[in-house]
């Protein structure tokens, strides 16, 4: 029988650190990326942070390197949604979409009645 050793988080982040400042440069980078080194980061990233521990050291590298932070989000985002959005920017957005269909609500929805002598001298 294959007995399995219990998955333990990762706590040491260097190889997370190296591959979220490598996509950070992809990202900003002027010169065009291949698309194939592109994937391969974020594929290696992507298997780095599903093997982390959640908590402090992780928050402060994600919050340090923003494509990392966008990327964890999108990989978690069946448990906890967008969890790394910026609040205010959310509600402000909400606030803006309630808004605007308050105002798309009040708009009159009645024909202007014609005039009854229109065309008749």
């Amino acid at each position: 029988m294959n007995a399995t050793k219990p998955h333990s988080p990762k706590t040491d982040l260097t190889v997370t650190h190296v591959l979220a400042e490598l996509l950070e440069r992809l990202e900003r980078s002027a010169e065009p990326v291949g698309a194939e080194q592109y994937r391969s980061v974020v594929l290696h990233l992507v298997n780095e942070l599903g093997d982390v521990e959640p908590g402090t050291a992780l928050r402060a590298l994600l919050d340090t390197h923003p494509a990392a932070a966008e990327l964890y989000e999108n990989v978690n985002y069946q448990y906890a949604g967008l969890c790394r959005s910026a609040l205010d920017a959310s509600l402000a957005a909400e606030r803006q979409a309630k808004e605007a269909l308050h105002r798309a609500m009040s708009r009159p929805t009645t024909q202007p009645k014609e005039d009854p002598n229109y065309g008749k001298s």
